[in-house]
């Protein structure tokens, strides 16, 4: 046994030494902000302007502004975590509810008070990537490009903290 403790050693040492180039960013490898650079502007601005429906909608009140944004199966999720029900707890949200919270005016804000904002983050052919963010929550998109529009299919929701009233 003792006689191949040299071996396992060596071969410790391999795998250590290779593991920094196994995790390395190869050197022709884009920062992450070059994605977003590299988004045509006519598709920057279709996807922002699918983004701001869905802001801008709720914001007004306007459910059919909010509905032309989302594609007809919608997943929208919020992460809970842990809950009474489930380890990695999710409150899950549909087309539907979304345009009905949206007619009973949720977001419903003065536009004096609007402060928001959309960016599109990368794109790959079809699909999307944008964010989107309010004083109240930051929204992550997955978006799909059918025929000549954009509709958001998927959203990753963060509540922001209410702030503190003195």
């Amino acid at each position: 046994m003792t006689a191949y403790a040299p071996l396992r050693h060596l071969a410790a040492v391999a795998v250590l030494a290779a593991a920094p180039a196994a995790f390395a960013t190869p050197a022709d490898a884009a920062p992450a902000d070059a994605a977003s650079a590299g988004i045509d502007p006519a598709t920057r601005a279709a996807i922002e302007a699918t983004c701001f429906d869905y802001l801008d909608g709720q914001l007004e009140g306007d459910p059919v502004r909010v509905a032309r944004s989302l594609h007809p199966d919608l997943a929208k999720r919020r992460v809970l975590g842990a809950t009474a029900d489930e380890m990695l707890g999710l409150r899950r949200m549909s087309k539907d509810e979304l345009v009905e919270l949206t007619r009973q005016g949720a977001l419903k804000t003065p536009k004096a008070q609007w402060n928001r904002s959309c960016a599109a983050l990368d794109v790959a052919g079809n699909v999307a990537v944008a964010r989107a963010e309010t004083p109240w929550f930051v929204d992550f998109f997955h978006l799909g490009k059918f025929g000549e529009r954009w509709v958001i299919v998927n959203a990753l929701w963060y509540a922001k903290p209410k702030p503190v009233e003195p």
